[in-house]
């Protein structure tokens, strides 16, 4: 039996492959920073033929470094980026435009027409999603609008969309497989969510060619064969999913309540509500959690469009450190920020908030503020925003939520793991494998490649690996947040 998964995990700031075995430990992992370019303000971009290269190099660079044989690999998953659109020409392959990111917020005008116009009940009815730049449609939109000839290419059936997982399948198989998967397509604001399928109404409201738009899967099927120019030995693609829902499933948040929030460049939480739609009063999106055998499983997602990036964003404007890993040292220094808060709000603020034209904030400086106070204040908005979106999940599906399973680059910094547990009142679960995007990706291929009978198969490899508890009474937690909502005030 071949011993390996294999995860393409391509995320927004970099790209990278990930051999697991399937007890969910990383044999060999091979990783490249990817570039994103602002073009101007609220404009996110990044090289489309990059992300290609770079995953390319990360494949053959992981198999290699492991010293095995793609036949010691038994399937490959694919997880990514979500949102983030290109549009490419199906004869060349060549992007006629870089791909617009999910953070980007160029269309936020035109998204603030169609409200006006009425739309949003539309697309909220429709799709489950709010109406806003953050999803694809307003990006193709404005791609198939401004680039010269691309609107007319695209009505005579020679251009095609596709997230990023979608765009990469197309070229790992030699140009010839263009589908996407459940998941991905609900991100894209052109997807029903019951009908699962494209949904014509939104596509004439974008005035999108149906032909540019792939074919929509469940999430674990036989996608393709990688070519043999890439790997020498065919690897069958197995599995895919966007980041979010893999971490989901890598997290092991099979059962209705359940709930995981991964902390990357954003911050993003899901809640399982099973084979229930639910529809938010308090501005979260219903999406497809993961699709299996015909059968879609749904989530309620609370999106929080800067997470790690204020960590970044210290280390690499402001050079308050060289490491991000300084920044936990520096926030135990502090007793407290000495009444700073930091709102990231770069490009915009998100779940439940929706204010594309917000911007970011530090509020309640003096003389005596120093840095420490700051990366303080910036740890903790983390704990800040994941309470905003829990609040609004535990009202909108009726459950308690007492654990949250974390993830994702943040969950490193001890600090910011124990004000989540403090400012929620709720246990944080910290997973031994940590890497849950990747692993539930690779689990989608495992099932699919045989390894795991099932998607609840694979959870049995799940442990906690550190847990937290509330430290801190909670009427000087409430008393934080209460400030936090007052700072947010001042971001729009």
């Amino acid at each position: 039996m071949s011993t390996f998964l294999l995860s393409i995990d391509q995320g927004t700031s970099s790209s990278r492959a990930i051999l697991f075995t399937p007890q969910g430990d990383i044999h060999a992992i091979a990783q490249k920073e990817l570039k994103l370019s602002y073009p101007q303000d609220g404009w996110v971009e990044q090289n489309p033929q990059d992300i290609v290269d770079d995953i390319v190099w990360a494949v053959q660079k992981v198999i290699k470094d492991a010293g095995i044989t793609p036949a010691q690999i038994a399937g490959v998953g694919i997880t990514n980026q979500r949102e983030t659109t290109v549009v490419w020409d199906k004869k060349t392959g060549e992007p006629v435009y870089n791909a617009i990111v999910w953070q980007d917020r160029r269309t936020s005008e035109f998204c603030a027409t169609l409200k006006r116009d009425g739309v949003e009940s539309t697309v909220v009815e429709n799709t489950g999603l709010l109406l806003d730049p953050y999803f694809s449609a307003t990006k193709i939109k404005w791609i198939l609008d401004t680039v010269d000839g691309a609107r007319a290419r695209a009505e005579n059936g020679d251009l095609l969309f596709g997230t990023i997982d979608c765009y990469l399948l197309w070229h790992l198989t030699g140009r010839q497989v263009h589908v996407t998967d459940s998941t991905n397509a609900s991100r894209t604001m052109l997807f029903n969510i019951i009908g699962q399928n494209w949904d014509k109404e939104m596509l004439d409201i974008m005035n999108i060619p149906i032909s540019m738009m792939p074919e929509i899967s469940d999430n674990v099927t036989q996608f393709g064969q990688i070519e043999s120019g890439i790997t020498a030995g065919g690897l069958t693609i197995g599995g895919m999913a966007g980041d979010q829902q893999a971490a989901l499933i890598g997290q092991g948040c099979f059962s209705p309540g359940m709930v995981k929030s991964t902390y990357g460049t954003g911050c993003f939480a899901l809640i399982n509500t099973g084979d229930d739609a639910t529809r938010s009063k308090n501005k979260l999106l219903t999406t497809i959690g993961y699709k299996i055998n015909g059968k879609a499983t749904y989530v309620l997602e609370g999106s929080i469009f800067n997470a790690g990036t204020a960590i970044q964003f210290l280390r690499d404007n402001f050079k308050f450190f060289d490491d991000a890993a300084e920044s936990e040292e520096m926030a135990h220094s502090v007793k407290d920020t000495a009444g700073a808060y930091f709102v990231p709000a770069f490009t915009g603020m998100g779940a439940p908030y929706w204010e594309p034209d917000a911007r970011g904030i530090i509020t309640g400086i003096t003389r005596d503020t120093r840095r420490e106070h700051i990366v303080r204040a910036a740890l903790e908005a983390q704990g800040y925003q994941t309470r905003d979106l829990l609040t609004a999940m535990r009202n909108d599906s009726g459950q308690s939520i007492d654990v949250l399973r974390a993830d994702g680059g943040l969950v490193a910094n001890d600090f910011m793991c124990q004000f989540l547990a403090d400012i929620m009142g709720v246990t944080i679960e910290i997973p031994k494998v940590t890497e849950s995007t990747a692993w539930g990706a690779a689990c989608l291929a495992g099932v699919q490649s045989g390894v795991f009978d099932s998607l609840e198969d694979s959870a049995n490899a799940w442990i906690a690996e550190r847990v937290y508890t509330r430290q801190t009474e909670a009427e000087a937690m409430d008393k934080k947040y209460a400030k936090w909502k007052v700072a947010v005030e001042k971001s729009y």
